[in-house]
């Protein structure tokens, strides 16, 4: 009689779609604090894991063992990388505990939970940065700059506060989605219908990255000269050729620069600043 309340003291709980929230809730604003060279996110992926991990191993020395397993090398993208793979390893985690409580045969051994985590990672994060950072968060910014230029704080919160619960909301999806579908989850973020969606906003954020440069870029010349009586004003010439042609020549520039050198964001800035000076100091702009 014991051994039987033993047993069923010992048993998993039902991990509910509150306890994956939760767990995403955690790992959304952990995902940085615990960072480190070795392990990266990982303190933040057992910090948020660890409600639903002590509701499934009610042994200690089970317990100490998933915490164990959550805290080797971990970094990805925290929405799309982070958001599903949370998810699935609660549902992971769900089928290995039922496994050791009812004695059979463990097949979700630790080097699949790690393995499948190393997988998805690098091929999450690298969809979820060319989203979100390469185009959902500059159409946040293109939506705060005109406030901005006008002096007012909302310029800046707008973006950050937009992007923020962005984030939040997509990883929760992805998190939920996660524990649903298990290791397939990953197929429906990587698949053919997201392919489109992707590609979708690739085209937008390129659409927008051109109203930024087109707006907010300001290059003109001051360049003028007689010429037999006649007043030639460069920057009304190169207006009538195509209007925004000495902005959309410096985005070019450096683009190419980044193509075909280094994306070195400072060493661009540094460039630019040095020629446009310069152009500047000899009367062209």
């Amino acid at each position: 009689m014991n051994e039987i309340r033993k047993d069923s003291a010992l048993a998993p709980e039902v991990i509910t779609a509150k306890d994956v929230n939760k767990a995403w809730t955690r790992f959304y604003f952990a995902n940085e604090i615990p960072h480190s060279f070795d392990r990266y996110m990982s303190g933040a992926l057992m910090w948020g894991l660890m409600p639903i991990l002590k509701k499934l191993y009610k042994d200690k020395d089970e317990l100490s063992a998933a915490y164990q397993r959550h805290l080797l090398f971990f970094n990805t993208q925290l929405s799309w990388g982070g958001g599903t793979i949370t998810g699935i390893m609660a549902s992971m985690e769900q089928v290995r505990a039922q496994e050791v409580h009812n004695g059979e045969e463990i097949t979700v051994s630790d080097d699949l939970l790690y393995n499948t985590k190393a997988g998805l990672m690098g091929a999450l994060a690298g969809i979820g940065d060319s989203i979100d950072s390469g185009t959902i968060q500059y159409i946040f910014i293109a939506i705060g700059l005109p406030w901005a230029q006008q002096g007012s704080g909302l310029g800046a919160l707008i973006p950050f506060i937009c992007f923020a619960t962005y984030q939040y909301l997509i990883g929760a999806y992805f998190a939920q989605m996660g524990f649903k579908l298990g290791r397939s989850a990953a197929s429906e973020v990587m698949g053919s219908s997201m392919q489109k969606i992707i590609n979708g906003l690739s085209i937008l954020g390129l659409f927008m990255m051109g109203i930024l440069a087109g707006n907010y870029v300001k290059v003109s010349s001051s360049l003028q000269f007689t010429l037999s009586g006649k007043e030639f004003v460069i920057q009304d010439i190169l207006d009538g050729i195509l209007p925004g042609l000495l902005p959309l020549l410096t985005v070019a520039g450096v683009y190419f620069y980044f193509l075909k050198k280094e994306f070195n964001v400072t060493k661009a800035l540094i460039g630019l600043t040095v020629i446009l000076g310069v152009l500047a100091a000899v009367g062209i702009l």
